[in-house]
């Protein structure tokens, strides 16, 4: 079964990759900045589009505020790209918000950072995508009338090229990412030039269209309050910046400069291409609408259900080049494609902050591992089914999800940022260098300022999308943070019950006859108990049997095992690809081959648990060794149990349902029993 599931499996994502091969996968600046990056820089496709759709509430004569909330866009942006540069320098191990917001906040401070971050990341890959299918759309009808089937079609080829490898995948994103920027700025430069130099008149396909508002005349309050949610939804621009800094590790030596340099980067080129779409569609006279079929009119009628309505940077390109032209054409199959790579950005940052989580024991420890080609497989599919399930819901509309998106962001730059003001003072309270002093001060001011900032933002997007979809998402985030802490209270609970005791216990006592080949994995009461278990077996070999997938761990185990002087032999098989279940089965086998006459006793040490979940977050690897040594010849495998407390527990649910009577049970028995006497006395 094993060698039929493989051959598909290495056709889709490529051969195993040795542990020893991880260096080779990090990323130059040039790949890191579509791999990282590409969200940011894609959100410019439909940023501008979204403000433009929010304005249009009080009709065409509120254009003019654009440019104003685009200055406050770029500021924001600015503010942000700074504060996460002294991100990147001050904690370079990938934890990014999480790990500052943790260690400077604490840990309830950092779940909630990471509670934010993941449901974000679910968000980009559904906006993008959807995003995408809808400029697809505007040119291959098909996709339009399949949207839901394209966008989860997309979601899985996305998910194939990433469980590839993150260097590979990146390869392959970089070219339609550099030609969508290269097409934005040949967009702008010539529009200006045609503009500016040559005095031409460019008009979108919407120009001649009014817009009938759904307000009029608004002013006081009630502008303030539309302006304000038109910049909420242009901030859509700023999804994705923090994935630099969670995705430090995955650069190139020296990795906080080059993550730093490319923060740069991304921020410079975005908002450039962010100005110059909004200000190309002021001059061409873009018209959007949010619900274009009644409230778009063309000489004073409405353009009814029939009309599609494209989105700016596709109307600007026309107008500036013309439809139909090369451009053009180059253009829009540009922005469609970095659309969809835009999911690109969470489908690193998903799966690296998964696996930081599973480390710290609030997410099943599956996430902390790498998949045969390094990357983190199990984030990635788990990603790629949460996505799934809100583009079915939503039924691949974006203006729908774009509305949840965005508060997660800023929940987490807002912590962040408060968290790296505390690091600073922490800091600055025993460093006495005044050069270093100085840098501190300085990086303690752009922190404070884009805490205030991020945090106003975050106001401000609350109030004005709360009821317009954000509650759903942190109606997410509340359930990832509740999931999280009960599996942290399990890990922890679990640990405390498996903490070998130093001196003699039960546990390490001769129970009555058995042994030859234990598993084990680190020392704690399940092995000790497996081991004295096996002392008594009558045979004439035993030994402790391990599989080295973490050197560091590996070591430790050494260590501890020679500590405690257990007069058992420790064996160590190399496992270059991080499997466990091969090695074993080989060596197994092995033994066999050398004395085929001898049977193999092989005992695994396993924690039996009371509820259904709880099964899902152990003995995983145990299952897998049980189900292919079952069908080796002349093995035995014993498991032995270890019971922890939920176990008892279910014994006791299961004690009441046993002694549980059904309505009426009781009153039957009595019953019968006097029909019988009524009977016998008849007879």
């Amino acid at each position: 079964m094993s060698k039929l599931t493989d051959v598909p499996k290495r056709l889709l994502i490529g051969r195993a990759l040795r542990s020893d091969r991880l260096g080779e996968t990090l990323l130059p600046k040039r790949i890191a900045l579509p791999v990282f990056a590409s969200d940011p820089l894609s959100s410019v496709a439909y940023a501008p589009g979204e403000v433009l759709l929010v304005l249009s509430i009080a009709g065409a004569s509120a254009y003019h505020f654009s440019p104003w909330i685009a200055v406050a866009v770029v500021v924001l942006m600015f503010t942000v790209v700074a504060s996460y540069r002294q991100n990147v320098h001050a904690y370079p191990s990938g934890g990014g918000d999480y790990e500052v917001a943790t260690s400077n906040l604490g840990p309830k401070a950092g779940l909630t950072v990471a509670s934010a971050l993941l449901v974000d990341y679910v968000l980009t890959v559904a906006v993008s995508i959807s995003s995408g299918i809808e400029n697809l759309g505007s040119a291959i009808p098909f996709v339009v009338e399949h949207k839901v089937l394209c966008a989860v079609a997309v979601v899985v080829l996305l998910t194939l090229m990433n469980l590839r490898g993150v260097k590979e995948s990146g390869t392959l994103f970089a070219i339609p990412t550099y030609v969508f920027v290269a097409g934005v700025f040949i967009m702008i430069v010539w529009g200006a030039f045609r503009g500016l130099v040559l005095g031409d008149t460019m008009r979108a396909p919407t120009a001649s269209y009014e817009i009938r508002a759904e307000h009029q005349g608004l002013a006081g309050f009630a502008m303030v309050f539309l302006l304000l949610r038109a910049f909420s939804s242009g901030c859509a621009a700023l999804t994705g910046v923090e994935a630099i800094s969670n995705g430090v590790p995955a650069f190139r030596k020296p990795k906080s400069r080059n993550a730093a340099t490319t923060l740069a980067m991304m921020g410079l080129l975005a908002v450039t291409m962010f100005c110059g779409i909004i200000a190309l569609a002021m001059t061409t006279k873009v018209r959007m609408a949010e619900n274009p079929a009644a409230d778009l009119l063309h000489h004073g009628v409405a353009l009814g259900s029939g009309y599609v309505q494209n989105p700016v940077i596709s109307q600007v390109a026309e107008a500036v080049f013309g439809k139909g032209s090369f451009l053009f054409i180059v253009l829009a199959a540009a922005t469609a494609l970095v659309l969809f790579l835009a999911a690109n950005t969470a489908y690193n940052g998903f799966p690296l902050l998964g696996s930081i989580l599973a480390q710290d024991r609030y997410l099943p420890r599956q996430l902390h591992t790498r998949g045969d080609r390094l990357a983190f497989s199990n984030g990635i599919v788990l990603l790629a089914g949460a996505a799934s399930l809100l583009i079915f819901i939503y039924g691949a509309d974006s203006t729908r999800l774009i509305q949840l998106y965005i508060v997660g962001v800023f929940v987490s730059f807002t912590l962040s940022q408060t968290g790296m003001v505390r690091h600073w003072n922490r800091h600055l309270a025993i460093e006495r260098d005044p050069v270093k002093r100085r840098h501190m001060l300085r990086s303690r001011i752009i922190n404070t300022f884009g805490a205030f900032f991020t945090g106003l933002v975050l106001v401000v997007v609350l109030v004005t999308k709360f009821t317009h979809g954000a509650w759903v998402a942190l109606l997410g985030m509340c359930i990832f943070y509740a999931t999280m802490t009960a599996i942290r209270r399990h890990y922890d609970s679990v640990a405390e019950e498996l903490v070998a005791p130093e001196g003699p216990s039960d546990d390490s006592v001769r129970p009555s006859r058995v042994h030859s080949v234990v598993l084990i994995s680190k020392i704690h009461r399940p092995t000790l108990r497996a081991l004295a278990y096996a002392k008594l077996l009558r045979t004439d070999t035993l030994e402790a049997l391990s599989v080295n997938v973490d050197p560091a761990e590996t070591k430790a185990l050494k260590d501890e095992w020679e500590r405690r002087g257990i007069d058992v032999p420790l064996k160590i098989l190399d496992s270059p690809y991080r499997e466990i279940t091969r090695p074993v089965i080989e060596y197994v086998k092995s033994l066999r081959r050398e004395s085929p006459r001898d049977a193999v006793s092989v005992i695994i040490p396993e924690y039996v648990v009371g509820r259904w979940y709880e099964h899902l977050l152990h003995n995983q690897s145990a299952l897998r060794l049980k189900g292919r040594l079952l069908f080796t010849p002349g093995v035995m495998v014993t498991s032995v149990p270890y019971q922890l407390q939920s176990s008892e527990a279910a014994k006791l649910r299961a004690r009441k349902r046993q002694d549980w009577n059904a309505p009426g049970a009781v009153r039957r028995g009595p019953a019968e029993e006097r029909a019988r006497e009524t009977s016998s006395s008849q007879g």
